[in-house]
């Protein structure tokens, strides 16, 4: 399912001499090298605003460490909900052969999923996770962990932001019907019989969490004069255009409609879910879906209502093909409104449809798709071919 992809594979584009002087020399040009600043801008605030988040996570786990009760482990949780909603706006930037996930990128170590818990920490049916394995882990650090993230196969998930949900929440509530998310005790940080390994355990995630995240940030930092920013900046505009909409159109169509949601329905199985222990699965989708809309319209709000805008893909493209420019605006609003249908919480509302149905999540497969296919009508009116399907 996942997670790590290790480089997108895109299929190559012929731009004939003759058309890059033209566009050089037209406000189409100028047009595609703005929004290449645009797109860089975004990125840049979005994944500072994600690093802050974390950083605020990272201070209330510890909080919650030092004096576990129910009132810090809410606390916690409430800071684990708030740095994921910058965190699932900035998915619009995977598959685009940027710092996330290329080859040696964090993704992997950020936000992998699905997680077999019992890799961690006990659940109902095990008790032999790395918390409990004292011989095999007899202390807990950083580089332990990383190690052991996806070690012996991909869903044996160390760290992450999944992980801390984990942590935080416990195992989901089997019973989708209670619409009921996990329900772990504070006790577990406090009298429970590994209680400070599973508290340290808890604070290497979420400092790892923020490391990762700086990372990110001052890859994209304009004030940096060796990053992936500059590299992007300085790339032909028909090869970083290709590549945003590339990147775009694989988290549509293929992941979201795809791997995100459409197999959780298939499957109906709350373990297919995003983030299935804090039931917080509907805001990953709504996040993900408003987050390419960020990317084609050339804007950003960022979590102190900063704006971050610019000249964008839509402006683009409505200098080739005005139609189409309304079409994939018109797709970008309705994915929305329809992920924002989806009855909450995500597992109960998967009971409630089936595979062809016309029901809120199957509709939002269906313009999700509709709405990759759209990305790469774009991409051909502009002379590129792409492919909005996961790699292989």
């Amino acid at each position: 399912m996942k997670n790590l992809i290790k480089g997108v594979v895109i299929a190559s584009v012929i731009f004939t001499s003759c058309k890059e002087k033209e566009d050089d020399k037209t406000d189409l040009g100028a047009l595609k090298s703005a929004t290449k600043v645009t797109y860089a801008n975004i990125a840049f605030a979005n994944y500072s605003d994600a690093h802050s988040e974390a950083k605020e996570l990272k201070i209330a786990i510890d909080a919650f460490v030092a004096n576990p009760s129910e009132s810090t482990q809410n606390s916690a949780k409430t800071a684990w909900k708030e740095a994921r909603e910058p965190y699932g706006l900035t998915e619009a930037f995977r598959f685009s052969e940027g710092p996330i996930d290329d080859s040696d990128g964090p993704e992997g170590l950020l936000n992998a999923w699905p997680l077999d818990e019992g890799y961690i920490d006990y659940t109902a049916s095990s008790d032999s996770g790395i918390i409990e394995r004292t011989a095999s882990f007899p202390s807990i650090s950083a580089s332990i962990l990383e190690g052991a993230n996806e070690e012996g196969g991909e869903t044996n998930v160390a760290i992450g932001y999944h992980a801390i949900e984990f942590l935080l929440w416990g195992q989901d509530d089997a019973d989708v019907t209670l619409k009921t998310p996990g329900s772990r005790s504070y006790t577990d940080y406090s009298t429970d019989e590994n209680a400070a390994r599973r508290g340290e355990y808890l604070k290497v995630c979420a400092n790892l969490l923020v490391d990762q995240l700086l990372e990110l940030k001052e890859e994209w930092n304009p004030s940096e004069t060796n990053n992936f920013r500059k590299e992007f900046l300085a790339m032909d505009n028909d090869a970083a255009l290709q590549i945003i909409l590339t990147g775009i159109g694989i988290l549509s169509k293929g992941e979201l409609a795809g791997e995100r949601i459409f197999v959780a329905l298939n499957n109906q199985d709350q373990e297919d879910e995003h983030s299935c222990f804090s039931d917080n699965t509907h805001r990953d989708i709504i996040l993900n879906a408003q987050g390419i809309r960020n990317i084609y319209v050339g804007e950003y709000e960022g979590v102190d209502g900063t704006v971050t805008k610019g000249t964008s893909l839509e402006d683009v493209i409505k200098e080739v093909n005005g139609d189409l420019a309304s079409e994939m605006s018109a797709l970008s609003k309705e994915s929305i409104e329809n992920v924002e249908g989806i009855e909450i919480p995500f597992d109960f509302a998967l009971t409630q449809e089936v595979v062809g149905g016309n029901g809120p999540i199957m509709q939002s497969v269906l313009t999700l798709q509709d709405q990759g296919d759209k990305i790469a009508e774009i991409a051909a009116a502009l002379g590129y071919t792409i492919s909005v399907e996961l790699p292989e």
